[in-house]
């Protein structure tokens, strides 16, 4: 197959997917189907919530992350990024008892209710951020499939993309994401098949270079095992693609679909990452889901780049939703909700978020950055049932932020570093700053005692 062959074939699934997606689209009649997505008044099921939960998860970025992490680690690299999706089960455990026991109706209204509508500022600026890292973060990893980085088709490929995607997600706001979400989750399990289908009997039944690749020490992937269960008590919190999607139906039926979330994300990411694992073992280097459809051609390509636009396309679909639902609800609730406000934030967002690519970012760092620089957060959320003082917010919040610069401008001081190889720096900081972050949360309590005392 040539290569223009190969390209027109992507360009085609690009854009015939877009339109499908668009016709199948439900056009949103009512600020509860745009917003909340809402189908004729009916709250989505188990299995739509659940397949919504896992695809949005499951985005390029990730697929692209644990890949690579399988190539430069083996099966440590693997686990140390399916070890994000434990998320899952902290984020369902914790709202689940915020709806039941504490009655609030999203993350905002906990956080305004409890801390002030300077705290909800805050938190919607730390959201805000997330969601602009989503958009960049996801369509480059779609233009390496058409071009190197920096050419112009890369350029071209990542806007009509982004172009496609927002059009849908206008037609129809989170209604759309959530019907969307359980095709493309549908899709991305053939295409996840089809090329371990490739990958698996080139094995040729030996599954030892999986189970046994790798070395499982601190300096070969154990450092990011540890940031990750560190990042989980945290990281889900300010992700409104996850936790909008925690409100939207019955508390019983979303905990549910957050457990089941938490199994079959595991699940996929991990066996995506045997991409990443086969590239070790035939000695690749670079990207390894490239060098990987380069190894098995044109056909694995097509199948590479075609579930990157599934995954990518679910995640941006979701960031647009998420981020109307923010600015028109979140931050501001007592102004007007109009559809038409809703999708100007859209279009906004992907301004925004498509201006990065232009300064060639780094894709890791949208997760392990973004991660670290919410680690406050974990005490505010594990504890949201105790009656803190708004110190408990803006102590852990701000000095979270301020591990995150430490981490963008290599400031970790050499005390803090306990282990060796890479990402020892981020362990040391995501380690004694969630300590940090704990200790200034409950600073208030330990005062009263001691005047009690």
């Amino acid at each position: 197959m040539e290569n223009s062959t190969v390209i027109i074939l992507q360009w085609s699934f690009i854009i015939l997917s877009s339109v499908l997606i668009f016709a199948l689209a439900p056009l949103a009649k009512t600020t509860k189907d745009f917003f909340y997505g809402t189908k004729n008044d009916k709250q989505p099921n188990a299995l739509l919530l659940t397949s919504s939960l896992v695809i949005s998860w499951i985005f390029a970025k990730s697929i692209t992350n644990v890949a690579n992490l399988g190539l430069s680690f083996g099966l440590v690299g693997v686990f140390s990024y399916a070890a994000y999706y434990l998320s899952f089960l902290v984020a369902g455990l914790v709202i689940y008892k915020m709806r039941i026991n504490g009655g609030f109706k999203s993350i905002h209204h906990f956080i305004g209710s409890k801390y002030g509508k300077g705290a909800l500022y805050l938190f919607s600026i730390l959201i805000a951020f997330r969601l602009f890292n989503e958009v960049w973060s996801n369509t480059m990893v779609i233009g390496t499939y058409f071009g190197d980085a920096g050419s112009t088709p890369y350029y071209v490929s990542i806007v009509v993309f982004t172009l496609l995607t927002l059009a849908y997600a206008l037609k129809g706001g989170m209604s759309t994401s959530i019907l969307t979400d359980v095709i493309q989750m549908l899709l991305f399990g053939v295409l996840l098949t089809s090329i371990l289908s490739f990958i698996l009997p080139e094995m040729k039944g030996d599954l030892k270079p999986i189970y046994q690749s790798g070395t499982w020490s601190m300096a070969t992937g154990g450092n990011l095992i540890l940031v990750a269960l560190l990042q989980c008590f945290s990281y889900p919190f300010h992700d409104p693609v996850l936790t909008d999607r925690g409100f939207i139906t019955s508390p019983k039926v979303t905990l549910k679909s957050f457990i089941w979330a938490t199994v079959i994300g595991v699940l996929c990411i991990s066996l995506f990452g045997i991409v990443g694992i086969f590239a070790q073992s035939k000695g690749m280097s670079g990207q390894a889901t490239v060098e990987v459809a380069k190894f098995f051609g044109p056909v694995m390509l097509l199948i590479m780049n075609f579930i990157m636009v599934t995954s990518a396309a679910s995640t941006l679909d979701s960031a647009f939703s998420s981020f109307s639902k923010l600015y028109n609800i979140d931050i501001f609730p007592h102004k007007e909700l109009k559809i038409s406000k809703g999708r100007l934030s859209m279009v906004a967002l992907t301004i925004l978020g498509t201006i990065p690519i232009f300064f060639k970012p780094e894709i890791l760092s949208a997760t392990t950055i973004s991660g670290t620089m919410v680690i406050g957060l974990a005490p505010i959320f594990l504890f949201w049932n105790k009656n803190m003082p708004k110190f408990s917010f803006y102590a852990p919040v701000i000095f979270g932020l301020l591990m995150g610069l430490l981490i963008v401008f290599e400031w970790v001081p050499k005390t803090w570093i306990f282990t060796d190889g890479k990402y020892n720096d981020l362990l040391g900081v995501n380690l004694w700053g969630s300590l940090i972050c704990f200790i200034l949360f409950f600073i208030p309590q330990t005062n009263k005692l001691w005047q009690k005392s």
